[in-house]
């Protein structure tokens, strides 16, 4: 299934399952960004419902959506739903009512609260989704979320450049990519792929060394 018709039906199966509930649904990511590489990037999508669901739609949602029940055209599916309340207050909690990660090359997980998971990716990506986010289902995700300061952001992605130093996780790519675009936030406030912040700071090395 190509990952158009992926996240069409991905949607609907939201608008299925939350019926009236259901705010909205976005693409974010690397989707969203111009950043998506097939066979090596997630696919990024948040979900935003007016009532928080209760444990046995949080289950059923998973039994949707996961690989096995909806394949994964992407290296996995990353989903996360939140109540209204996160997304209207602009802060940086992670606040959310269930974390999906599912795919063929992913790891299978389900948090149906916040707790052992890195909590600072969260208000992240939806500072990303308010910029970029391709809507699905339901309004621009602009009048859905509102905006996190910028020193919760900056405070958020310190914390997930430090996490990555000490976790004793290998420097990969992916490691080095995402502290670029922590860096080109940092410096410009905005939000652009992995890839092209690294592309930017490759640029700037070069720039640099051809000075001498």
């Amino acid at each position: 299934m190509e990952l158009e018709a992926y996240l069409a039906e991905l949607a609907r199966r939201l608008r299925e399952l939350l019926d009236e509930d259901l705010v909205g649904v976005w693409a974010g990511g690397s989707y969203a960004l111009g950043g998506y590489v097939p066979g090596r990037s997630d696919v990024d999508v948040t979900a935003v419902a007016a009532r928080p669901p209760d444990d046995a739609l949080k289950q059923a949602i998973v039994a949707a959506l996961r690989h096995e029940a909806l394949p994964c055209p992407a290296r996995g599916l990353e989903l996360v739903l939140y109540p209204l309340a996160t997304a209207e207050a602009g802060d940086g909690e992670p606040g959310f009512d269930l974390n999906l990660n599912t795919g063929a090359a992913m790891s299978f997980r389900a948090d149906t609260a916040p707790g052992d998971v890195e909590g600072f990716w969260f208000a992240i990506d939806r500072s990303i989704l308010r910029e970029h986010g391709v809507a699905l289902h339901g309004p621009p995700a602009a009048e859905v979320f509102a905006p996190i300061p910028r020193e919760t952001l900056i405070r958020l992605l310190g914390e997930s450049v430090r996490w990555h130093r000490d976790s004793h996780i290998p420097v990969s790519s992916d490691v080095v990519l995402n502290t670029a675009r922590a860096l080109v936030f940092a410096d410009t406030g905005e939000w652009i792929s992995k890839r092209a912040a690294g592309e930017r700071y490759l640029d700037a090395a070069l720039a640099r060394l051809d000075r001498g």
